[in-house]
């Protein structure tokens, strides 16, 4: 939006105040003022800067405190990972075997297309998750390099797992270049289409979902899924059902998929 007339000036003070989003940006003459152009200039920088990030894996694993393993995708690097999305679905032919099992769930920290996120996040959102399912059984925890979201059925299916969470770092955006996104998907192998996933997007805090919120979210998502047997469009979030973990659920997951 552009500059507003003096008397709409309170408004936009205030809506200014409940969002990050650029409204009533002061302009000058026919382009926008110098504070907000640096502000949109430096926006855009850090969501570049954020797309083209590298893992620091030794510093995640650390932090983690878990058993892990390292693997990629089918893309070789980077530029070949932005060029073609489905190189980044796919185990590439040089990834380690991985362990089978049976295990309840394997959690799949994928970079997707921000390192930043997943750098400043992945780690909390697992520990919290991790004490809400203290009956499930846990598989190895995955790093992915160069990672889609459907790379977690891929290894989901190869680890015997029931279900796959992929936590992966979002499609930066001028409001927030360290957004999260969490993917769930019950029974996981190769072919598994968007609409058989629940997401829980923008965690991150300040500015989101805190890492409890995002928590709660999962772990009821995650109840419903086994008792159903299913994920996806046909498992809603209904407040009703959070009685079996006890305690209140914020937040709701979003249709949107960000990372893929």
């Amino acid at each position: 939006m552009t500059d507003p007339a003096p008397p709409a000036r309170a408004l936009f003070d205030v809506l200014r105040r409940a969002t990050p989003a650029r409204v009533g940006l002061e302009r000058a003459g026919q382009g926008l003022a110098t504070t907000p152009m640096l502000d949109f200039q430096l926006a855009h920088a850090r969501a570049c800067d954020a797309v083209h990030a590298a893992l620091d894996l030794d510093k995640l694993r650390a932090e983690l405190g878990l058993r892990s393993l390292i693997t990629a995708s089918a893309a070789p690097n980077r530029a070949a990972y932005l060029k073609d999305p489905g190189l980044g679905r796919r185990l590439g032919p040089l990834a380690e075997p991985l362990p089978f099992g049976e295990a309840d769930l394997v959690i799949v920290i994928g970079d997707g297309l921000s390192a930043v996120a997943v750098q400043a996040h992945a780690a909390g959102v697992v520990k919290a998750l991790l004490e809400r399912l203290p009956t499930w059984t846990l598989a190895p925890v995955v790093i992915a390099r160069q990672a889609r979201v459907a790379l977690g059925d891929e290894i989901g299916e190869a680890m015997g797992a029931r279900a796959v969470l992929v936590l992966i770092g979002e499609r930066p955006g001028l409001s927030a270049a360290d957004s999260l996104g969490a993917y769930l998907t019950w029974s996981p192998k190769p072919g598994r289409r968007d609409h058989e996933r629940n997401c829980v997007s923008n965690i991150r805090w300040p500015g989101g979902l805190s890492y409890d919120q995002a928590a709660d979210k999962l772990a009821w998502l995650l109840f419903e899924a086994r008792r159903l047997g299913f994920t996806g469009v046909g498992l809603k979030d209904r407040q009703a059902g959070t009685e079996a973990l006890g305690r209140p659920l914020i937040g709701a997951p979003n249709p949107i998929c960000l990372a893929d």
